[in-house]
């Protein structure tokens, strides 16, 4: 089964078939609201989890597909980059990702931004972060993972912050409280938080900020610990302090969820020689709490 949307009918020749990724993230070390104007940011935490789209245009006039067909916010975009790029054929766009959707790990997100470099790619079109973002905030609200970092980023009003650097690679021991969260509709609900919130949430990133550059991953782990915390009023998670409880008896450095999602994790460095031991520790303790485990690997980009 496809979508299907009609494009315009004429011709053109001499593009070929664009192909690109984009990586997800494991929720967010941190997501809230700023004291200021469009002050809700997040900063990333990459992991090693992508999408992948094709995008195979036909110069002869026809019909745009996608599969799977329920990936119409990237066949929406599709459209307006032909549309924008001029091309008047049509074409088919497949996306396959390893990233579980509505979980909170950036999965719509990551469909967007290989389908913006795979159209691009095919069509020979410029299509640098900026205008990415200029078409997802047409779009949805959408995490920061157009860069190779870690990241700032104002997820609603689709804009970076700040880049904010890279961290030795962590391994996430997750578990999945069940469900799903529409990102659009999750953005929709008015946030609790106070001025006083506001402001700790500006100290916050400052941490963090701090932290990345020093690549302190104890710092790092309390930030997205507190986080987490603070997130509860929003959207509170059943098995957070019974995951915390996990991560003080395993020595991990703390955890990590997925503010608009249903995702929560424990964060080992793997460059410890107990990291082994605390995984599998860890592991175990997680599918005695929620009913399941999965283990993810955080990006690094140095």
């Amino acid at each position: 089964m496809t979508t299907e949307i009609l494009t315009p009918a004429a011709g053109r020749r001499g593009a070929t078939t664009g192909v690109s990724t984009a990586f997800g993230t494991f929720g967010e070390l941190l997501q809230g609201v700023l004291p200021e104007e469009h002050g809700d940011f997040l900063v990333t935490l990459p992991v090693a989890r992508w999408a992948m789209a094709r995008f195979e245009p036909r110069p002869d006039p026809g019909l745009l597909t996608v599969h799977p067909a329920h990936k119409k916010k990237a066949l929406r975009l599709t459209s307006m980059i032909l549309e924008d790029a001029g091309w008047p054929g049509g074409g088919t766009l497949t996306i396959h990702s390893t990233l579980p959707e509505g979980k909170g790990l950036a999965s719509s997100s990551a469909d967007l931004v290989a389908t913006a470099r795979a159209v691009a790619n095919a069509l020979d079109e410029p299509m640098p972060p900026r205008r990415i973002e200029s078409y997802l905030a047409r779009i949805e609200p959408t995490d920061g993972v157009l860069y190779s970092s870690i990241v700032a980023f104002h997820h609603r009003t689709v804009r970076l912050r700040a880049q904010l650097g890279s961290l030795p690679s962590m391994a996430v021991v997750s578990a999945d409280e069940g469900g799903a969260v529409d990102t659009v509709d999750f953005n929709n609900i008015p946030k609790p938080f106070t001025e006083a919130d506001k402001r700790e949430y500006a100290r916050l990133l400052g941490r963090v900020t701090t932290a990345v550059a020093r690549r302190d991953l104890a710092e790092v782990g309390r930030v997205a610990t507190e986080s987490a915390r603070m997130n509860q009023v929003l959207r509170h998670k059943w098995s957070l302090e019974g995951m915390a409880a996990i991560c003080r008896d395993v020595g991990g450095l703390g955890v990590v969820v997925g503010h608009s999602g249903t995702a929560v994790g424990i964060l080992l460095d793997t460059a410890s020689p107990d990291c082994p031991a605390q995984l599998a520790a860890a592991a175990q303790a997680c599918q005695e709490l929620v009913g399941n485990v999965t283990v993810y690997r955080t990006l690094s980009f140095d």
